[in-house]
């Protein structure tokens, strides 16, 4: 009997002694597990390629990617935004300091904290390939590097006006698609991406990305070869078409994705069907290794957060109570947000900035001149034409 009570003491003994190290030994594998991944910081390059009033939307549409990748988390140290023209300060903009990518100016996505690396006559082929190679001189200043690693996903955005195997750099000059293959090759050889992600909004853009041949490459384009990117939303008041139909559809997409969401690829290329931007977008996945369906949007185009590793145990099934501010003799009780709920994620998407001043709608001026024309001819005829010209 006392051999029995010993066997019962020696192996409850042992499960109490292995129930720590078993837990331990998880932590452990998922800590491994998180760091064995290769993704640990993200980075955007965006760039807009054309220079002019005409092409207002070709900034827009970099704006509008600017805003989108900086609500979602990635910090302005970590953005290289290049800008070939600066429309919010062209004399011929209605409303100096702003650039809108909404009908009616309903969305400034200029804002009061766009922080441009690249301006005017910097953004040039040579420039750009610098900034993705790393091989600039050593006086340019931290914030027109691109400090990635490989460990780092990058978002590359293009657009502008493109051909069959091109893009048109300030209307002056070009880069060829091998040129971007071989560049995108030095940067894996060099070690300086992870995974990256190539988005161009331009006419025969998947011309671009045909040559590609680096791993860990998924390619986006606007349309086909052969077929032209079309423009969107006209504003009579500005004078110009405000955004192109693909990077209107994707900002449609992006602004219903928040940090936490599970929106992965493949709902990324359902964007902007045939039936509503024209031409036909496409894509190129053969070079990356993963299953599109298993990654998030936000592995690109959101922030990866700073982990801190601890041996306190923490308990995740009741929300973390925010502690208690105290001024005074009065106490402030901090209401309890989650991450998510501490972006202003709704402000920015739906902010509608008063109108100072009213601007006429769509067809407004068109049919006033119109019914003046019918006046006239119905008082005093075709005869009477000779007396205006």
């Amino acid at each position: 009997m006392d051999n029995y009570y010993l066997m019962a003491i020696c192996t409850l003994t042992c499960l109490l002694i292995s129930m720590p190290l078993a837990h331990s030994n998880n932590v452990e594998t998922k800590a491994s597990e998180f760091f064995s991944s290769g993704h640990t910081n993200n980075w955007a390059v965006l760039v807009c390629t054309s220079r002019f009033w005409f092409n207002y939307r070709h900034v827009a549409n970099t704006l509008s990617v600017y805003r989108s990748v900086k609500r979602l988390g990635i910090p302005d140290s970590h953005i290289v935004l290049m800008l070939a023209d600066d429309m919010a300060c062209n004399y011929r903009n209605p409303k100096p300091a702003t650039v809108f990518s909404h009908k009616n100016m309903e969305l400034n996505v200029y804002g009061d904290d766009v922080e441009v690396d690249y301006r005017g006559y910097e953004v040039t082929v040579e420039n750009f390939l610098r900034v993705l190679t790393g091989r600039l001189p050593p006086s340019t200043p931290r914030s027109k590097r691109l400090l990635s690693d490989d460990r780092s996903n990058i978002l590359i955005y293009l657009t502008g006006h493109g051909g069959n195997g091109f893009l048109k750099f300030q209307d002056s000059e070009e880069i060829s698609n091998t040129e971007l293959a071989d560049a995108f090759e030095q940067m894996w050889q060099k070690r300086r991406y992870n995974e990256l992600l190539f988005i161009i909004d331009t006419c025969q853009g998947a011309s671009m990305y045909e040559r590609f041949y680096s791993p860990n490459i998924m390619a986006l384009a606007s349309s086909q070869v052969g077929e032209d990117s079309l423009s969107h939303q006209p504003d009579l008041a500005i004078g110009v078409h405000l955004m192109d139909k693909y990077t209107f559809y994707l900002l449609e997409f992006l602004e219903e994705v928040h940090p936490a969401s599970q929106a992965n690829m493949n709902d990324l290329f359902k964007v902007c069907p045939q039936s509503q931007c024209v031409s036909t977008p496409g894509h190129r996945i053969d070079l990356f290794q993963r299953d599109p369906g298993s990654v998030l949007i936000t592995d690109f185009f959101g922030s990866v957060r700073k982990v801190e590793i601890t041996k306190e145990t923490i308990n995740l099934d009741s929300p973390i109570e925010q502690p208690i501010e105290r001024s005074g003799n009065a106490a402030l009780q901090v209401e309890s947000l989650m991450y998510v709920d501490q972006l202003p994620v709704s402000q920015i998407i739906h902010q509608k900035p008063k109108q100072k001043n009213w601007h006429p709608p769509d067809g407004f001026i068109l049919g006033l001149w119109t019914l003046i024309i019918l006046v006239f001819f119905k008082t005093y005829g075709i005869k009477h034409l000779k007396h205006i010209f």
